[in-house]
């Protein structure tokens, strides 16, 4: 005999979607497979498919107890010394252990195949869907390889820095398989402005050796094993490595003075630091800082379009995950018009975001080889990282909504992903800056300005739309210039412009649905594409269907 509910349950759940856990984030993601294998990795698809499994299981279960318990400073031990070591969660150690031994922050340099650089672009793609906290240490990691690698002294760095280890004890690097390195720039004073830096380095007695006096206001990764950083040495601003313990095990003379309280990325801890005279080691010529390091900057760049498209695509996910399940009067989600139209225009510019973010790392890795790539890479990961950070933000939001009051509560990763969302804007140069950077490479790097143009008139004559919006931007660009108030309008008309040539050269189904909605018309918000527009087909496509 069936008993009754209990009084006091006043009704039965249902109408509710299963948990978010277990997805295949390489096998549900279309996109990324097609751009992996055009933008020359698709040797590398085996290792892709299987952290496309550990980065929607495990890592994405791990995540959530990573940012549920923050970083934790300890300045001082039990018997007064100076310690200064952060504590972070086990699941921030199993997350980093798994990225690292996997390649995402040493693929790049690990393996002599072209390709590499693309293939480590998806590694870092999938890891920031999981979590996008340990991304920071993880890309700084990655980026500072070649930066070391200027210096032959520093060839130890370079090796355990790319290699598959991770090791979080603070001892030396000559006791460790594997280490992380971090970056120093930021002062109070100063922010893009590091010429501004106050931080003095003086020369001592050994080749390359100085002492660093001053503070830095944002220091990455304060557990690092090293900082790359940059301060004033008697001929100008110079890149130095500043190590955590010296050679001889003793701990470098520096004090965290603090951990940020930042708007997101909780699991990862951020610093400001004073250095004591601090030991540290010249990187490249003394008074040219900011050449030395700006390799560092531009890879950490491309890992902020790869966040950013990283982000687009979970929340993409999150929203089709729930739309596909949750009813109301009497239908899915999916199935009412409107709803379809917002994922439909979501999925678009998800797809969009990740060719973009691929082709970039395609530029990166042919660099070396083809001046063209180079040229390619510098002006195109301006124009990613100024458009991509810029829409993140909103589209997260739009997913949100697509879950209504769900997506709002800690319970669900959206609430996390909004928070995260603006930090690839900001970091290593806001809007402004990579717009500004635009302008110069348009007008004193003539080999940038061809290759942009090459690109995009690589998709001429594939849409009528496409080939009027492409000499637009031409007549635009001009023979005198783009007068910096309009650094903005400029750069946006050219990653979109850049996007959807990308998308129509790769024979995307979207192509079409996305130079009508983004070149043609435009739209302040998303669910406003054409009656005409595939919707459902996008949609399939989105969730991994052929």
């Amino acid at each position: 005999m069936q008993q009754s509910p209990a009084p006091f349950e006043t009704h039965v759940v249902d109408n509710q979607p299963t948990p978010f856990r277990d997805h295949d984030l390489w096998a549900e993601d279309l996109a990324l497979q097609e751009a992996v294998r055009r933008e020359g990795a698709a040797s590398f698809a085996k290792p892709l498919l299987h952290y496309g499994k550990l980065a929607g299981g495990d890592l994405y279960s791990a995540g959530f107890d990573a940012n549920r318990q923050r970083p934790l400073l300890r300045t001082h031990d039990a018997q007064g010394h100076r310690i200064d070591t952060v504590d972070f969660h086990p699941a921030y150690h199993q997350l980093m252990a798994t990225a690292k031994t996997h390649g995402v922050a040493g693929l790049s340099w690990q393996s002599g195949q072209p390709g590499a650089h693309v293939a480590r672009a998806a590694l870092s793609y999938l890891h920031h869907q999981a979590e996008a906290g340990t991304s920071c240490p993880l890309t700084m990691t990655h980026a500072a390889v070649p930066v070391l690698r200027q210096v032959p002294a520093l060839a130890e760095w370079a090796d355990k820095a790319a290699a598959p280890f991770y090791d979080p004890r603070d001892l030396p690097v000559g006791d460790k398989p594997g280490i992380t390195v971090g970056m120093g720039m930021t002062e109070k004073q100063g922010g893009s402005d590091v010429r501004s830096n106050t931080t003095r380095a003086t020369p001592l007695a050994g080749e390359g050796e100085y002492s660093l006096v001053g503070h830095k206001w944002f220091f990455s990764a304060p557990m690092s094993d090293g900082w790359l950083v940059l301060a004033q040495a008697p001929a100008g601003l110079s890149c130095f490595l500043m190590p955590r313990r010296l050679a001889c095990g003793r701990r470098n003379a520096f004090h965290l003075m603090r951990l940020k309280d930042k708007l997101g990325d909780w699991a990862n801890a951020s610093s400001e630091v004073e250095f004591c005279g601090a030991w540290a080691r010249r990187v490249g010529e003394e008074g040219r800082g900011v050449a030395t390091i700006i390799e560092m900057v531009m890879l950490t760049r491309l890992d902020c379009m790869l966040g950013a498209a990283a982000q687009m695509r979970m929340a993409l996910a999150q929203a089709l995950h729930h739309a596909r399940q949750r009813r109301s009067f009497g239908k899915r989600l999916v199935e009412h018009a409107l709803m379809a139209n917002v994922l439909a225009d979501l999925a678009i510019e998800s797809e969009a975001a990740t060719v973009f973010a691929l082709r970039v790392a395609r530029a990166v890795d042919a660099a070396p080889r083809d001046p063209a790539e180079a040229a390619l890479a510098r002006i195109a990961t301006a124009l990613g990282k100024f458009w991509l950070c810029k829409r993140a933000p909103g589209f997260v939001n739009e997913a949100q909504e697509c879950l209504g009051g769900a997506g709002y509560v800690e319970e669900s990763m959206l609430p996390r992903l909004y928070r995260q969302a603006p930090l690839n804007s900001i970091w290593e140069g806001s809007g402004n800056v990579q717009c500004l950077d635009v302008l110069r490479a348009l007008a004193r790097e003539p080999q940038s300005r061809d290759a942009l143009l090459g690109e995009l008139h690589g998709a001429a004559g594939m849409h009528a739309g496409y080939d009027a919006a492409l000499q637009r931007a031409v007549d635009g660009l001009g023979d005198t210039g783009v007068e910096e108030v309009q650094a903005r309008r400029t750069s946006a008309a050219l990653a979109v412009l850049l996007q959807a040539a990308i998308l129509l050269r790769a024979g995307s189904p979207l192509a079409r649905d996305f130079v009508q909605s983004r070149l043609l018309r435009g739209h302040a918000v998303y669910g406003m594409l054409d009656k005409g527009a595939l919707l459902s087909e996008t949609i399939q496509r989105a969730t991994g269907a052929a």
